[in-house]
Protein backbone atom coordinates (compact mmCIF):
# COMPACT_ATOMS: atom_id res chain seq x y z
CA UNK A 1 0.00 0.00 0.00
CA UNK A 2 1.58 3.54 -0.75
CA UNK A 3 1.93 5.69 2.40
CA UNK A 4 -1.67 8.14 2.67
CA UNK A 5 -0.54 11.87 2.75
CA UNK A 6 0.94 12.46 6.12
CA UNK A 7 1.82 15.99 7.89
CA UNK A 8 4.23 15.91 10.72
CA UNK A 9 4.44 18.71 13.23
CA UNK A 10 6.15 19.23 16.32
CA UNK A 11 5.68 17.54 19.50
CA UNK A 12 5.29 14.14 18.07
CA UNK A 13 1.83 15.12 16.42
CA UNK A 14 1.05 14.39 12.85
CA UNK A 15 -1.56 13.88 10.47
CA UNK A 16 -2.69 10.97 8.74
CA UNK A 17 -5.16 11.89 5.81
CA UNK A 18 -8.05 9.35 6.33
CA UNK A 19 -8.52 8.94 2.33
CA UNK A 20 -12.02 10.14 2.57
CA UNK A 21 -13.77 11.00 -0.71
CA UNK A 22 -10.85 13.06 -1.37
CA UNK A 23 -7.42 14.19 -0.14
CA UNK A 24 -7.53 16.68 2.65
CA UNK A 25 -10.84 15.90 3.60
CA UNK A 26 -10.14 14.39 6.57
CA UNK A 27 -7.51 13.54 9.34
CA UNK A 28 -6.59 11.04 11.54
CA UNK A 29 -3.96 11.95 14.09
CA UNK A 30 -1.16 10.27 15.44
CA UNK A 31 0.48 11.22 18.96
CA UNK A 32 3.76 10.03 19.70
CA UNK A 33 5.24 10.05 23.08
CA UNK A 34 8.70 8.47 23.80
CA UNK A 35 7.54 5.03 21.51
CA UNK A 36 3.82 4.91 22.33
CA UNK A 37 1.48 5.74 20.23
CA UNK A 38 -2.46 7.18 20.29
CA UNK A 39 -4.79 7.84 17.57
CA UNK A 40 -7.46 10.62 17.34
CA UNK A 41 -10.09 9.60 15.06
CA UNK A 42 -10.24 7.15 12.45
CA UNK A 43 -11.72 7.55 9.24
CA UNK A 44 -13.33 4.83 8.14
CA UNK A 45 -12.76 0.97 7.65
CA UNK A 46 -10.92 1.70 3.99
CA UNK A 47 -8.22 4.79 5.88
CA UNK A 48 -7.01 2.15 8.06
CA UNK A 49 -4.22 0.40 5.25
CA UNK A 50 -3.51 3.72 5.52
CA UNK A 51 -2.66 4.48 8.86
CA UNK A 52 -0.99 0.77 9.41
CA UNK A 53 1.02 1.57 6.34
CA UNK A 54 2.35 4.85 7.75
CA UNK A 55 3.13 3.50 11.65
CA UNK A 56 5.05 1.03 9.08
CA UNK A 57 7.30 3.82 7.80
CA UNK A 58 7.77 5.69 11.26
CA UNK A 59 8.69 2.17 12.38
CA UNK A 60 5.81 2.44 14.94
CA UNK A 61 4.89 -1.36 15.67
CA UNK A 62 1.25 -1.98 15.84
CA UNK A 63 1.66 -3.30 19.36
CA UNK A 64 2.62 0.03 20.21
CA UNK A 65 -0.54 1.76 19.53
CA UNK A 66 -1.90 2.37 23.16
CA UNK A 67 -5.24 4.26 22.48
CA UNK A 68 -7.58 5.06 20.00
CA UNK A 69 -9.24 8.21 20.58
CA UNK A 70 -12.67 9.40 19.17
CA UNK A 71 -13.66 12.63 19.15
CA UNK A 72 -17.05 11.59 18.77
CA UNK A 73 -18.81 8.60 16.64
CA UNK A 74 -20.06 10.03 13.54
CA UNK A 75 -18.65 7.33 11.01
CA UNK A 76 -16.40 9.68 9.17
CA UNK A 77 -14.53 9.86 12.63
CA UNK A 78 -15.34 6.65 14.03
CA UNK A 79 -16.09 4.30 11.40
CA UNK A 80 -12.61 2.54 11.15
CA UNK A 81 -12.56 2.13 15.20
CA UNK A 82 -13.26 -1.37 15.21
CA UNK A 83 -11.03 -2.20 12.10
CA UNK A 84 -8.02 -0.42 14.25
CA UNK A 85 -9.12 -2.59 17.64
CA UNK A 86 -8.62 -5.71 15.78
CA UNK A 87 -5.58 -4.94 14.04
CA UNK A 88 -3.64 -2.77 17.36
CA UNK A 89 -3.98 -5.76 20.21
CA UNK A 90 -2.92 -3.49 23.32
CA UNK A 91 -4.94 -0.36 22.38
CA UNK A 92 -8.00 0.93 24.54
CA UNK A 93 -10.61 2.84 22.55
CA UNK A 94 -11.46 5.75 24.47
CA UNK A 95 -14.91 7.75 23.45
CA UNK A 96 -17.64 9.60 25.16
CA UNK A 97 -20.24 8.26 27.46
CA UNK A 98 -22.63 8.68 25.13
CA UNK A 99 -20.98 7.25 22.34
CA UNK A 100 -19.21 4.24 24.19
CA UNK A 101 -22.82 1.97 24.33
CA UNK A 102 -22.74 2.13 20.20
CA UNK A 103 -19.31 1.16 19.59
CA UNK A 104 -20.18 -1.94 21.76
CA UNK A 105 -23.00 -2.75 20.11
CA UNK A 106 -22.94 -0.54 17.02
CA UNK A 107 -26.28 -2.32 15.23
CA UNK A 108 -27.85 1.44 15.61
CA UNK A 109 -25.39 3.31 14.57
CA UNK A 110 -25.15 1.32 11.56
CA UNK A 111 -29.14 0.98 10.44
CA UNK A 112 -29.46 4.84 11.25
CA UNK A 113 -26.33 4.78 8.50
CA UNK A 114 -27.78 3.14 6.30
CA UNK A 115 -31.09 4.67 6.29
CA UNK A 116 -29.98 7.57 4.73
CA UNK A 117 -27.42 5.72 2.60
CA UNK A 118 -29.09 2.56 1.74
CA UNK A 119 -27.13 -0.23 2.34
CA UNK A 120 -24.84 -0.45 -0.89
CA UNK A 121 -23.95 3.08 -0.95
CA UNK A 122 -22.93 2.82 3.08
CA UNK A 123 -20.75 -0.07 2.46
CA UNK A 124 -18.86 1.49 -0.55
CA UNK A 125 -17.99 4.49 1.97
CA UNK A 126 -17.76 3.39 5.19
CA UNK A 127 -17.17 -0.42 4.88
CA UNK A 128 -17.70 -3.09 7.35
CA UNK A 129 -18.28 -1.86 11.27
CA UNK A 130 -17.87 -4.50 14.33
CA UNK A 131 -18.70 -4.54 17.53
CA UNK A 132 -15.91 -3.33 20.18
CA UNK A 133 -14.83 -5.83 23.04
CA UNK A 134 -16.56 -3.09 25.85
CA UNK A 135 -14.05 -4.82 28.36
CA UNK A 136 -11.57 -2.58 25.65
CA UNK A 137 -13.46 0.55 26.01
CA UNK A 138 -12.59 3.82 28.33
CA UNK A 139 -15.66 6.03 29.09
CA UNK A 140 -14.02 9.47 28.77
CA UNK A 141 -16.23 12.11 30.77
CA UNK A 142 -15.84 15.78 31.36
CA UNK A 143 -12.70 16.76 32.70
CA UNK A 144 -11.07 13.10 32.38
CA UNK A 145 -7.72 12.03 31.62
CA UNK A 146 -5.41 9.48 30.07
CA UNK A 147 -1.49 9.35 30.28
CA UNK A 148 0.19 8.29 27.03
CA UNK A 149 3.65 7.56 28.46
CA UNK A 150 3.72 10.38 30.68
CA UNK A 151 1.92 12.83 28.18
CA UNK A 152 -0.95 14.34 29.37
CA UNK A 153 -4.21 13.99 27.49
CA UNK A 154 -7.52 16.29 29.36
CA UNK A 155 -10.86 15.33 27.65
CA UNK A 156 -13.35 18.22 27.76
CA UNK A 157 -17.11 17.64 26.94
CA UNK A 158 -17.94 20.01 23.94
CA UNK A 159 -21.54 19.40 22.37
CA UNK A 160 -22.73 21.56 19.91
CA UNK A 161 -22.03 19.31 16.67
CA UNK A 162 -23.12 16.63 18.87
CA UNK A 163 -23.95 15.74 22.34
CA UNK A 164 -21.03 12.43 22.24
CA UNK A 165 -18.41 14.73 21.46
CA UNK A 166 -15.23 15.39 23.86
CA UNK A 167 -12.26 17.71 22.34
CA UNK A 168 -8.80 16.57 23.93
CA UNK A 169 -6.33 18.89 25.34
CA UNK A 170 -2.89 17.91 24.60
CA UNK A 171 -0.76 19.55 27.46
CA UNK A 172 2.74 18.73 26.06
CA UNK A 173 1.62 21.01 23.04
CA UNK A 174 -0.70 23.36 24.82
CA UNK A 175 -3.54 22.35 22.08
CA UNK A 176 -6.62 20.82 21.35
CA UNK A 177 -7.81 18.20 19.01
CA UNK A 178 -11.22 19.39 18.16
CA UNK A 179 -12.90 16.79 16.39
CA UNK A 180 -16.01 18.70 14.39
CA UNK A 181 -16.84 21.70 17.43
CA UNK A 182 -13.98 24.07 16.45
CA UNK A 183 -15.72 24.16 12.70
CA UNK A 184 -13.97 23.15 9.45
CA UNK A 185 -10.76 24.48 7.72
CA UNK A 186 -10.00 23.22 4.20
CA UNK A 187 -6.05 24.18 3.44
CA UNK A 188 -7.06 24.84 -0.29
CA UNK A 189 -8.82 27.57 1.51
CA UNK A 190 -6.04 28.86 2.97
CA UNK A 191 -4.77 33.15 2.00
CA UNK A 192 -2.53 35.84 3.37
CA UNK A 193 -1.20 33.52 5.79
CA UNK A 194 -4.98 33.18 6.92
CA UNK A 195 -7.34 29.77 7.31
CA UNK A 196 -10.54 30.11 6.46
CA UNK A 197 -12.72 28.35 9.18
CA UNK A 198 -16.27 27.71 9.18
CA UNK A 199 -19.04 25.56 11.48
CA UNK A 200 -20.28 22.15 11.04
CA UNK A 201 -24.08 21.50 11.86
CA UNK A 202 -25.18 18.93 10.62
CA UNK A 203 -27.72 16.68 11.18
CA UNK A 204 -28.74 15.28 14.22
CA UNK A 205 -27.42 16.97 17.25
CA UNK A 206 -26.80 20.64 16.16
CA UNK A 207 -26.99 23.28 19.36
CA UNK A 208 -25.96 26.49 18.48
CA UNK A 209 -25.94 28.07 22.34
CA UNK A 210 -24.13 24.38 23.34
CA UNK A 211 -21.85 25.45 20.24
CA UNK A 212 -21.17 28.65 21.52
CA UNK A 213 -20.38 27.38 24.62
CA UNK A 214 -17.84 25.12 23.60
CA UNK A 215 -15.93 27.53 21.45
CA UNK A 216 -15.50 29.51 24.25
CA UNK A 217 -14.58 26.90 26.25
CA UNK A 218 -11.73 25.97 23.80
CA UNK A 219 -10.46 29.13 24.06
CA UNK A 220 -10.13 29.95 27.98
CA UNK A 221 -7.39 27.29 27.31
CA UNK A 222 -5.57 29.64 25.35
CA UNK A 223 -4.18 27.01 23.30
CA UNK A 224 -1.18 27.41 20.85
CA UNK A 225 -3.42 25.37 17.80
CA UNK A 226 -6.28 23.82 17.05
CA UNK A 227 -6.41 20.09 14.92
CA UNK A 228 -9.16 19.27 13.20
CA UNK A 229 -10.22 16.30 11.62
CA UNK A 230 -11.31 18.59 8.54
CA UNK A 231 -8.46 19.65 7.55
CA UNK A 232 -5.92 19.59 10.71
CA UNK A 233 -3.63 22.05 12.14
CA UNK A 234 -4.71 25.66 12.15
CA UNK A 235 -3.50 28.57 14.35
CA UNK A 236 -5.10 31.93 14.56
CA UNK A 237 -7.41 30.66 17.22
CA UNK A 238 -8.69 34.30 18.65
CA UNK A 239 -9.38 35.28 15.21
CA UNK A 240 -11.43 31.78 14.04
CA UNK A 241 -13.07 31.64 17.72
CA UNK A 242 -15.01 35.33 17.06
CA UNK A 243 -15.78 33.95 13.28
CA UNK A 244 -17.12 30.68 14.51
CA UNK A 245 -19.26 32.58 16.68
CA UNK A 246 -20.18 35.27 14.19
CA UNK A 247 -21.25 32.26 11.52
CA UNK A 248 -22.81 30.61 14.01
CA UNK A 249 -25.22 32.75 13.98
CA UNK A 250 -25.67 33.41 10.94
CA UNK A 251 -26.15 29.96 10.11
CA UNK A 252 -28.93 30.18 12.57
CA UNK A 253 -30.31 33.34 11.42
CA UNK A 254 -30.45 31.77 7.79
CA UNK A 255 -32.91 28.99 9.06
CA UNK A 256 -34.99 31.19 11.17
CA UNK A 257 -35.88 33.32 7.82
CA UNK A 258 -36.51 29.91 6.00
CA UNK A 259 -38.57 28.09 8.31
CA UNK A 260 -41.83 28.58 6.73
CA UNK A 261 -40.24 28.58 2.89
CA UNK A 262 -41.53 26.49 0.37
CA UNK A 263 -38.17 24.93 -0.26
CA UNK A 264 -36.45 25.11 2.62
CA UNK A 265 -33.58 23.10 1.75
CA UNK A 266 -32.74 25.09 -1.26
CA UNK A 267 -33.60 28.85 0.53
CA UNK A 268 -30.74 27.64 2.83
CA UNK A 269 -28.56 25.95 0.82
CA UNK A 270 -28.57 28.85 -1.85
CA UNK A 271 -27.88 31.60 1.48
CA UNK A 272 -25.27 29.50 3.32
CA UNK A 273 -23.36 29.32 -0.07
CA UNK A 274 -23.35 33.20 -0.72
CA UNK A 275 -22.16 33.85 3.31
CA UNK A 276 -19.18 31.46 3.01
CA UNK A 277 -18.55 32.65 -0.16
CA UNK A 278 -18.86 36.50 0.92
CA UNK A 279 -16.39 35.68 3.66
CA UNK A 280 -13.99 34.20 1.45
CA UNK A 281 -13.91 36.97 -0.89
CA UNK A 282 -13.21 39.47 2.27
CA UNK A 283 -10.50 36.76 2.92
CA UNK A 284 -8.43 37.13 -0.28
CA UNK A 285 -9.81 33.24 -1.27
CA UNK A 286 -8.32 33.35 -5.03
CA UNK A 287 -9.83 29.87 -6.80
CA UNK A 288 -12.40 29.78 -8.96
CA UNK A 289 -15.89 29.70 -8.40
CA UNK A 290 -16.34 25.60 -9.84
CA UNK A 291 -13.31 24.91 -7.16
CA UNK A 292 -14.48 26.88 -4.53
CA UNK A 293 -18.24 25.04 -4.50
CA UNK A 294 -16.88 21.26 -5.12
CA UNK A 295 -14.99 21.93 -1.45
CA UNK A 296 -18.03 23.41 -0.15
CA UNK A 297 -20.74 21.43 -1.61
CA UNK A 298 -21.05 18.69 0.59
CA UNK A 299 -20.45 20.97 3.84
CA UNK A 300 -23.09 23.10 2.43
CA UNK A 301 -25.85 20.09 1.87
CA UNK A 302 -24.81 18.66 5.58
CA UNK A 303 -25.47 21.84 7.15
CA UNK A 304 -28.93 22.60 5.35
CA UNK A 305 -30.20 19.28 6.62
CA UNK A 306 -28.63 19.89 10.15
CA UNK A 307 -30.40 23.21 9.97
CA UNK A 308 -33.58 21.84 8.76
CA UNK A 309 -33.69 19.12 11.47
CA UNK A 310 -32.52 21.97 14.19
CA UNK A 311 -35.92 23.82 12.52
CA UNK A 312 -38.16 21.03 13.38
CA UNK A 313 -37.04 20.06 16.96
CA UNK A 314 -40.18 20.73 19.55
CA UNK A 315 -37.47 22.92 21.93
CA UNK A 316 -37.33 26.53 22.92
CA UNK A 317 -34.35 27.37 20.79
CA UNK A 318 -35.05 30.79 20.57
CA UNK A 319 -34.33 31.40 24.40
CA UNK A 320 -31.47 29.72 24.13
CA UNK A 321 -29.59 32.01 21.21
Amino acid sequence: MSLPLVIDYEHGISAIDAQFHRPKRAAIHLIVEKGAAALVDTGTSFSIPGVIASLEHKHIAVEDVAYVILTHIHLDHAGGASECMRLFPNAELVVHPRGASHMANPARLVAGAMGVYGEAEFKRVYGEIYPIDAARIIEAPDESRIDLNGRSLLFLDTPGHARHHNCIFDERSQSFFTGDTFGVSYREFDANGLEFVFPTTSPVQFDPAAAHASIDRIMRYQPRYAYLTHYSQIGNLAHHAQSLHELLDAHVEIAQRAKNAEDRQAVISKALREILLQRLTQQGCRLLLDAIDELLRSDIRLNTQGLIHWLDQPTERFKQL
